[in-house]
């Protein structure tokens, strides 16, 4: 460790040096989120329902999540979005428009065994989905 005049300095450099070596902060300083997140960086995003699918959930769990394949109306990128609430999947139809947002643990990592799905879905025509669940409001008919 520098311990002259200038120490300060020195130290500030290093840090300034090690920082590319941390992950949040290579992702943040090359833009990498926007880059390769289909949202492009926004916290939600609006799309239309292409069709219901079923996927496997990772060992040790077992059990099928129902999720749907969303293609988004800002850059026409299709994504897998999951469902949650149960039952919800029964008030999804093709070409319904949805609103879905990031799905995600800690450090943008993936949720329990949800393996592969980086996205969940909000809103159902603009009435959110939780609501629609719960039978506080109706599904507006398209």
């Amino acid at each position: 460790m520098a311990k002259g005049l200038f120490a300060g300095r020195v130290i500030t450099k290093k840090r300034k040096k090690f920082r590319w070596s941390k992950k949040w902060y290579k992702v943040k300083k090359m833009k990498l989120k926007q880059k390769y997140d289909a949202l492009e960086g926004r916290p939600m995003g609006k799309g239309i329902v292409l069709e219901k699918r079923v996927i496997q959930q990772k060992q040790p769990h077992s059990g099928l999540l129902k999720c749907v394949r969303v293609q988004l109306s800002k850059n026409g990128r299709v994504v897998t979005a999951y469902v949650p609430g149960e039952g919800g999947i029964n008030f999804i139809d093709e070409h319904d428009e949805v609103v879905i947002e990031g799905l995600g643990g800690s450090q943008r990592g993936q949720m329990g065994s949800i393996s592969g799905i980086r996205y969940k879905v909000v809103k159902v025509n603009g009435v959110a989905l939780s609501e629609i669940i719960a039978g506080k409001k109706e599904k507006p008919k398209r």
